[in-house]
């Protein structure tokens, strides 16, 4: 008999998930949890408990949470345990992830959409920040480096498509499902973990603190980065992780007044960002924000309006498709919005029905805007909620005098003085990874 219950009606959860978790008395076994894990995800009812030793499958994405009717599903709370190392005289670094600030103040009866990217930065230097960056930074240095590697791979015959591999949830699909697939990610870290590795190795050097003496947490909407950064290859780059739920938890318990809370901006070094970091926060945002650096690597101009406002590869169409001509070379792309639709895809792939060059994949439809761990305030998060929070990142992109990764200052500087040039060794080692075949799970011998 399996020890997870009413398996036939919702998804198992394991008590060691490190993303998420359930209230048992607060279950009534709707079946909306199955029904996004299997037809969105394509998780469950892709493996049988029987052959996995009655361990449950899970990607961590956090959909079902999204979609519990009574909240008996929630990401795996850290909020508590970050307020205890606060008090701690550790050096404690926020980093704020780009979707995030145009979800957060639904929970304070603000529209969908609005920017509170700098109430933000005041409430967490209220909490007991020493420092607040902004994990666009990061998304700016992961185009750095993820374009480098796509368009090494294409001088190189290289193997394509690439995959991005920002998003954990995805990462850990291909792991489990398609290991096969596994040289076709790019090899980039996500952009919390390059900024956390940036923090704790150059950020630490140049404030001459030591390394162990840094706390690093990161505000995401994304329950899987909690178990993103347990992963043992990535070093402890990021201690802790708390949603955009958890912040707002947070802000209530702390008595903060939100919404008139005063305005403040990131600390330097890490706080600026070009428009192209701020809509990786949107599904096709990655890609855009790729393609106007590939534009300016084949051509060594700056993009023009039409990659400023690349259409084709925005909005939450399932699948996107797009060729990107830049000077006669063709790069045929792709945008995925959901794994049960990366599934699809990769079948044809196997198959050679389908051939593209570089491929965005999000396990959550609408991209991190909609991620295990932001706002439901309105229940169901519906198109329309996901509309108004892309377009908040749109509108952020619109309004950067940067919108392109290599020109924000911060970024040059960082190459400058620390990591050379994009793709370089020292950059490889600090800032890519690697990946691991876990399909051996979907066949496994019962937990001890």
């Amino acid at each position: 008999m399996s020890k997870h219950l009413f398996n036939d009606v919702r998804v198992p959860i394991e008590e060691d998930n490190l993303s998420i978790c359930r209230d048992e008395s607060k279950c009534i076994k709707c079946g909306a949890c199955k029904s996004v894990c299997k037809y969105s995800l394509s998780v469950y009812g892709y493996y049988k408990l029987e052959d996995t030793g009655d361990n449950a499958i899970c990607i961590g994405c956090g959909q079902c949470s999204n979609v519990c009717p009574t909240r008996s599903i929630t990401e795996k709370y850290d909020y508590l345990k970050v307020l205890e190392v606060l008090k701690s005289d550790k050096i404690k670094i926020f980093q704020t992830s780009p979707a995030i600030r145009v979800a957060l103040g639904e929970e304070f009866e603000m529209d969908p959409g609005t920017n509170v990217e700098g109430k933000i930065v005041s409430v967490l230097r209220k909490i007991g920040a020493d420092y607040v960056f902004d994990t666009t930074f990061g998304a700016d240095l992961t185009v750095m480096e993820e374009v480098s590697e796509l368009i090494d791979r294409i001088n190189n015959e290289g193997i394509l498509p690439m995959f991005t591999s920002c998003c954990p949830s995805w990462v850990k699909f291909i792991e489990i499902f398609y290991p096969e697939f596994i040289p076709n990610l790019s090899t980039c870290k996500s952009p919390i973990l390059m900024q956390g590795s940036i923090i704790k190795n150059y950020f630490s050097k140049i404030k001459n603190i030591n390394k162990e003496n840094i706390i690093t947490i990161a505000v995401t909407p994304c329950t899987s980065k909690k178990s993103e950064i347990k992963r043992e290859e990535f070093n402890n780059d990021v201690d802790y992780v708390i949603t955009t739920r958890e912040l707002a938890q947070i802000i209530r318990k702390e008595n903060i007044d939100f919404k008139n809370i005063e305005e403040s901006s990131y600390d330097c070094i890490m706080g600026n960002s070009s428009g192209g970091g701020a809509i990786f926060g949107t599904s096709g945002g990655v890609m855009e924000a790729s393609c106007r650096y590939v534009y300016k690597l084949l051509t060594g101009k700056d993009p023009d309006s039409k990659l400023l406002e690349f259409n084709e590869v925005r909005g939450l169409s399932n699948i996107k498709e797009a060729i990107l001509n830049i000077e006669g070379k063709e790069l045929k792309l792709a945008v995925i919005n959901g794994t049960g639709d990366a599934r699809k895809v990769l079948e044809k792939l196997k198959n050679k029905e389908v051939n593209y060059d570089f491929i965005e994949v999000m396990a959550c439809e609408g991209g991190c805007i909609a991620g295990g761990g932001q706002p439901r305030v309105i229940f169901p998060i519906s198109a329309e909620i996901k509309g108004k929070r892309s377009n908040g990142l749109y509108n952020i992109d619109k309004e950067r005098k940067i919108r392109n990764c290599y020109q924000n200052k911060e970024i040059i500087d960082l190459y400058n003085n620390y990591l050379e040039k994009p793709f370089s060794e020292k950059a490889h080692k600090l800032l890519h990874t690697t990946y691991i075949d876990k399909s051996n799970i979907l066949k496994k011998t019962v937990k001890n």
